[in-house]
């Protein structure tokens, strides 16, 4: 998710976090625990990126679906690749204010 979709959306990628949702999803919020403490989408769990890597097989064995963000969608777009690169189904949601929006809709 680039900083023109988060600026005036994307759609395609908005379907993308509802179809996550509808398989169960659990959404990661990959900010420092300050930064979660400061506002997050409800239920969202907290995994700051630097602890993503060692974190990774925890996460799976969530055996869900995971839906990263984090403040602008940099730091979720680095956690879902590394999680990717480990087998995780996951998908970069981009901002946990624009997640939250997608999921109230």
């Amino acid at each position: 998710m680039g900083l023109l979709d988060l600026l005036f959306g994307n759609s395609k990628a908005d379907e993308t976090v509802k179809e996550f949702m509808a398989k169960g999803a659990v959404v990661i919020d990959v900010r420092t625990p300050a930064e979660f403490k400061g506002g997050h989408v409800n239920g969202a769990k907290n995994y700051p990126l630097q602890s993503i890597q060692s974190k990774a097989a925890e996460l799976k064995k969530m055996s869900k679906p995971l839906i990263l963000c984090c403040a602008s969608g940099n730091r979720s777009g680095q956690a879902t690749r590394i999680l990717q690169a480990q087998g995780i189904e996951c998908v970069n949601g981009g901002g946990w204010a624009h997640v939250k929006s997608v999921l109230s809709k």
